[in-house]
């Protein structure tokens, strides 16, 4: 493979023959540690609404301008499905494929669990939030290729290289979508934004929001914005670029037109490039020839910055706020102290703990009642949970369920029996919480978390928290930070501790808020709800 300088220089001159513009103030600079891939940093100080990037929408690569579209759609694929098979195929045309400079900067795959060795999941990850997902992301990728691909590769040309569609091609395309990829708009769907992709992530500290903008129309403070495939729709932008245009420093209208769809449609039409007999794309992919008619398209994407950054700092776009588990599962890597780590308790192992101390049926009787009162988990697939936040803090539905689970017979009993003469749900918990501390409804929902934190609770939360950390086997948390302190080169390794570590973390500051919640009673109290029903 090319160095990295070579392929740097490559990919400008794509750049350039594709109709993609990047500021003179910004650098691709190919000197991340561990050769983890390019950095864009700002040459000079760049000003909140400066717009540091624009991308025609041709120049990226979707199921609608990748020479196999025919193919794609004929098969009936759509989605991350169809946008892999691109991918596969367009790798797979080598120098002739229109994209050959921008897929010789990418990795051949990112470093995602999902590529990872079974044993390196049951090792690596073992206990984590991740451990059982990757584990059933392999499986049912491994089914999509089987019932998916392997017909297709059937079908192909003779000209293709059918290694080029194996099981481990489509995981490495997979890897790359689900780190890389972008929604672009309703008729593009999710596709590979040429150097959009290359601002690598920061939580919480966004400097370049990804936006879809049109040339030669008036401003539209309701343009649609997108910074990433797991963002939502936000408009937040409007009045800055607004402002920054009135200031002279955009010199290009930034909304999308009314009549966008049309108008890209018609487009699009023009640059289809149907597979021909030899199986390649009827357009060339050499960079000197010509490219699609980008021209014609009056949509392009934009990099606009959201606040200022200084000359010689990192830009980073965000892909959202999220946790380790998050981070490493959709983008291969993690980040220390991460405010927004979570870890899940999941229902099971609340019954389990439940089934301990009571019969099944007494389990599933406080369990149903917990449900009629209106009270769910966070749900996943086929499980449900309840998340404990960053600072230790479970979800108020587990503190309930526990609550529920606690009470002593008699005022279960009497509360079960006016919930169901009264058909009053809502708020039963919280005229319970009133009635029992002798404070006003009306203050129960401000208090119900400390009310909810009765001794019998908090000691439940202490065992729930023992048995979700058994999940990581017999090493300490000790254990896994001295591992920390010395793993430096192993990257699969060093994220896996940085995951472990900081779920851990959370356990030990669940322990430490239940102990807070506790009160001081007399050595004869059993549990905090016997104490009160005696006053």
């Amino acid at each position: 493979m090319a160095s990295s300088s070579r392929r740097l220089r490559a990919f400008k001159r794509w750049m350039k023959s594709h109709g993609v513009e990047c500021s003179d103030s910004l650098e691709l600079a190919d000197d991340l540690p561990g050769g983890q891939g390019i950095a864009v940093k700002a040459l000079c100080d760049l000003k909140e609404g400066d717009v540091v990037a624009r991308i025609p929408k041709a120049a990226c690569l979707t199921i609608k301008t990748s020479g196999a579209h025919q193919m794609i759609e004929s098969a009936g694929f759509d989605g991350y499905l169809g946008l892999s098979v691109a991918l596969m195929y367009e790798k797979s045309l080598g120098p002739q494929s229109l994209w050959d400079g921008y897929l010789q900067l990418l990795p051949r795959q990112e470093c995602l669990p999902l590529l990872w060795t079974l044993a390196e999941l049951d090792t690596l990850l073992l206990g984590t939030e991740i451990h059982k997902i990757v584990k059933q992301d392999k499986d049912l990728i491994y089914e999509d290729w089987e019932e998916s691909i392997l017909p297709l590769v059937d079908s192909l040309p003779s000209q293709l290289n059918p290694n080029f569609f194996g099981v481990e091609q489509y995981l490495s395309a997979k890897s790359l979508i689900a780190s890389r990829s972008f929604e672009i708009d309703d008729y593009h769907g999710f596709g590979m934004v040429p150097l959009a992709d290359l601002f690598n992530h920061k939580n919480g500290a966004e400097d370049v929001h990804f936006t879809s903008t049109s040339y030669h129309c008036e401003f539209d403070a309701d343009s649609n914005n997108y910074n990433n495939v797991n963002d939502e729709p936000s408009t937040s932008n409007g009045q800055l670029m607004k402002k920054r245009m009135e200031e002279g420093s955009i010199d290009v209208c930034a909304t999308i037109g009314d009549d966008e769809e049309s108008a890209e449609n018609s487009f699009l039409d023009n640059i289809e490039s149907p597979i021909d007999p030899d199986g390649r794309s009827s357009s060339s992919g050499d960079d000197s020839k010509s490219s699609p008619d980008i021209e014609d398209d009056q949509t392009v994407l934009e990099m606009i910055m959201v606040k200022n950054v200084k000359a010689g700092a990192e830009v980073f776009n965000a892909y959202g706020l999220l946790g380790n588990a998050a981070l490493l599962h959709r983008y291969g890597f993690t980040e220390p102290n991460n405010l927004y780590d979570i870890v899940n308790i999941d229902l099971e192992l609340v019954l389990e703990w439940s089934s301990s101390l009571f019969s099944g049926r007494y389990s599933r009787t406080r369990l149903s009642f917990w449900r009629r009162l209106g009270y769910s988990g966070c749900v996943s697939q086929d499980s449900e949970y309840f998340e404990i936040s960053y600072e230790g803090e479970p979800q108020i539905e587990l503190l309930i369920l526990l609550y529920i689970m606690l009470l002593a017979e008699d005022t279960y009993y009497k509360l079960d029996l006016t919930v169901s003469t009264t058909q009053n749900y809502n708020g039963a918990i919280g005229m319970l919480l009133s009635e029992k501390s002798n404070i006003a409804s009306k203050k129960a929902s401000e208090m119900s978390k400390e009310l909810l934190l009765t001794v019998s609770v908090c000691n439940a939360l202490v065992c729930l928290a023992d048995m979700r950390e058994s999940f990581y086997g017999s090493n300490s948390l000790e254990d896994d930070l001295e591992a920390l302190r010395s793993c430096v080169r192993d990257r699969k390794l060093y994220h896996s501790l940085v995951l472990r570590v900081s779920e851990r973390r959370i356990l030990e500051k669940m322990r430490t808020y239940a102990a807070v919640g506790m009160r001081p009673y007399t050595p004869d109290t059993v549990s905090r709800e016997e104490e009160i029903e005696t006053e």
